[in-house]
């Protein structure tokens, strides 16, 4: 077996189960869940209905690269959200089984163990995938801390040039899991300076692009940003995308890379091998989720929602504030982050993901400690009654607040 195997570290929610085992909240409190995001909001109907009206695609392989229908959806869709002239469906763009599967087998792809000490660099807190995919490509991690004193910048300068020379390939999450923090157009043009200063290749990760909560500023892309900085080729760049945040889709497990045509090329050859072509029914109702924004903007209302009124609640308790997308509070707690959602959990049956376990120490910090990751994915009135909830609790450590002040109990 591969001896990389065994320096994995357990996933967050398997780090989770384990904390909150043996707990036994209170019965009267319905459980609710905010740890991990999951879109709850119902899938649309035509998306069910393209899919149905093509299962008689089952009875063919499909191919590796997609079919053309689907890709020049996907290209279109490109076109017009990030205001790019042409976006090739052909060579620009690679459907995928969900930015998850095309996260993990890039880093496969892209690595050249031959290489010594082959690096890749990640933002921290992170989505665990990225760290997976390194330690199994052969590759040694190296995070950027992302600091909320900071702003959640991406300051690249916290890693040496040895380092640098050594990266083979760099990750970003944009919007950002968990910060919601979306990069800025000058933090591209560093990025883009220092790849070609060095070479490696960057993977942005985008899958929150579409959950914003200003229709007239939709978040800056990696391919937007080449865009108008000049590199319409979009040398080593590729961003990942998928329908599953966008359209209330997980379980659908579609999305797209697009960007670098040499680099996705080889990409293909890789996956022709890997065996991960996308059935011709969910191309087919893949197409007509990205050639449909309707849907989108009523997703993206609802979250808005949620969000106003949640903060409206715990503003009085704990400092919040609207993230610039995505669908993530990220929230400081007054006690260590692992005791707080433990607590929360046995006091107020609410699940919660301790930052800590979202990051690793570097430079002698876990920038995930003493946060907790709250995803308001329920429906309006489920993440209504978990806010509360998160009140009461927060009410304890806040001097002169009573412990259920403005706190109604749902007894389901």
């Amino acid at each position: 077996m591969d001896p990389n195997l065994a320096t994995l570290q357990p996933y967050p929610f398997q780090k989770l189960s384990a904390l909150l085992a043996g707990l036994k909240p209170d019965a009267a409190l319905r459980p609710i869940s905010l740890s991990i995001g999951e879109p709850k909001h119902a899938t649309p109907q035509f998306i069910r209905d393209g899919l149905i009206e093509q299962l008689g695609g089952l009875s063919s392989y499909p191919a590796t690269a997609g079919g053309e229908p689907l890709r020049k959806a996907i290209a279109a869709w490109i076109e017009r959200r990030y205001r790019i002239e042409k976006i090739d469906p052909a060579t620009q763009v690679l459907p995928v089984n969900g930015s998850r599967e095309a996260l993990f087998a890039f880093a496969q792809a892209v690595i050249d163990r031959t290489r010594e000490r082959p690096a890749v660099v990640a933002p921290n807190p992170f989505y665990q995938i990225y760290e997976g995919a390194i330690i199994l490509a052969g590759a040694q991690p190296h995070f950027l801390n992302l600091m909320a004193d900071d702003g959640f910048a991406l300051d690249l300068q916290q890693l040496p040039d040895g380092v640098w020379r050594r990266t083979q390939l760099i990750y970003v999450c944009t919007p950002g899991n968990p910060t919601g923090k979306v990069m800025t157009l000058d933090e591209w043009r560093a990025l883009f300076a220092l790849s070609d200063r060095h070479g490696f290749v960057i993977a942005s990760d985008e899958c929150y692009s579409e959950i914003y909560f200003d229709e007239s500023k939709p978040p800056l892309g990696g391919l937007e940003a080449a865009h108008r900085l000049g590199r319409g080729d979009f040398r080593r760049l590729v961003a990942f995308s998928s329908l599953s945040k966008r359209s209330n889709v997980p379980g659908m497990r579609s999305g797209f890379v697009a960007g670098d045509a040499a680099i996705l090329a080889k990409f293909l050859l890789y996956r022709t091998y890997h065996g991960c072509a996308m059935s011709p029914a969910v191309q087919a109702a893949s197409a007509a989720a990205w050639s449909d924004e309707q849907h989108v903007q009523e997703n993206r209302r609802l979250y808005k929602e949620k969000f106003e009124k949640t903060l409206a609640i715990l503003s009085p308790v704990t400092e919040v504030k609207m993230p610039e997308a995505a669908f993530y509070l990220w929230l400081r707690t007054p006690i260590d982050d692992t005791e707080f959602a433990k607590q929360l959990f046995g006091q107020y049956n609410v699940t919660v993901v301790p930052g800590s376990y979202l990051a690793r120490e570097t430079h002698g910090i876990n920038p995930g400690r003493n946060f907790i990751r709250v995803a308001l994915v329920a429906p309006v009135e489920e993440c209504l009654e978990a806010a509360q909830r998160l009140k009461a609790f927060y009410s304890q450590f806040t001097k002169g607040k009573n412990k259920n002040d403005g706190f109604a109990v749902s007894h389901r």
